[in-house]
């Protein structure tokens, strides 16, 4: 009875080592073993127990602004990691890897030509995290679009618009465009409206409305104060500019729409006159047109 069991068993392990040095032939220089298949998910998943370690000690005592970033980065990291393991895995396994790079180098050609802007993109991602040029929260210009940054990724930038619009920004535009970063010295920013006065208007009455209305906007801070500037003596008007300083810029086109309106309601009630710009056209007679009069007379 035990010369049975120990053959049935015998048997069994010659199966299973049969069944493990089994190989997947894909070519003459390209094979590989169940075994050595095991021995790289094996690899791969002791891999992600570790990577998931290593995540959780770094990002432990991390801000939490700090842990998206990092945790963005490294998903990217990880991957290139995986990839390591895999090809280190594959070799161990007794797959000649230079014949596989090999017979898909036109593969990997043509997939990397394709993914060109995609590589761009992550690069650029790379470069704004490290060097903490725009940071979530920023209100930023590009290419004549305004939003409030929202996330920051390694491929893609998401921003808010005023319109609630959500901008989903390619990273490579950042360092192929001028980016104007509106609150890169604090959310504090300057900003303006211009108008124009009539010749002959009371300067420094136009001065004090100007004051005046720029102090009452709700949203305009009182230090530091509102400053009016003379900007020019223009061909048909006298040029004002009332600057001010707002604490949230991303809604500055309200605060000069409600400063326009006051400007308009004030200056009709004092007599200034916003002007336009007009031309005299005087129309003197040619000489044929003289002789001709001459010869009808």
């Amino acid at each position: 009875m035990q010369d049975k069991i120990e053959k049935v068993a015998n048997d069994i392990v010659e199966e299973a080592v049969s069944i493990l040095d089994y190989s997947f032939t894909f070519s003459k220089e390209i094979s590989i073993s169940v075994k050595g298949l095991i021995f790289v998910v094996v690899a791969l998943i002791l891999s992600t127990f570790l990577l998931k370690l290593v995540r959780r000690v770094t990002t432990r005592n991390m801000p939490k602004n700090d842990q998206l970033k990092f945790v963005g980065v490294f998903s990217y990291l990880k991957w290139f990691v995986y990839l390591v393991i895999f090809l280190v895995g594959m070799h161990t396994s007794g797959v000649n890897v230079t014949a596989v790079f090999a017979a898909s180098a036109a593969l990997l050609i043509g997939v990397g030509l394709a993914l060109q802007t995609l590589f761009q993109d992550i690069i650029s991602g790379i470069f704004i995290l490290v060097d903490q040029s725009v940071h979530v929260g920023d209100i930023i210009e590009l290419e004549g679009k305004v939003g409030r940054v929202l996330d920051i990724r390694l491929r893609t930038t998401r921003a808010v618009t005023v319109d609630n619009k959500v901008l989903v920004i390619p990273n490579h535009l950042y360092l192929t465009n001028i980016l104007f970063n509106w609150t890169e010295n604090g959310t504090e920013t300057r900003e303006f409206v211009d108008v124009g006065v009539a010749y002959g208007s009371d300067v420094e009455l136009v001065k004090t409305i100007l004051l005046d209305i720029a102090k009452e906007q709700p949203t305009v801070l009182k230090n530091p104060a509102p400053m009016v500037l003379f900007r020019d003596f223009a061909d048909s008007s006298l040029n004002f500019r009332v600057a001010f300083t707002l604490i949230d810029s991303f809604d500055v086109r309200f605060t000069q729409s409600n400063i326009r309106f006051e400007i308009d309601k004030a200056f009709k009630q004092n007599n200034i006159t916003i002007p336009f710009p007009q031309r005299d056209v005087h129309v003197y007679p040619t000489n044929g047109y003289e002789m001709m009069k001459e010869k009808s007379i």
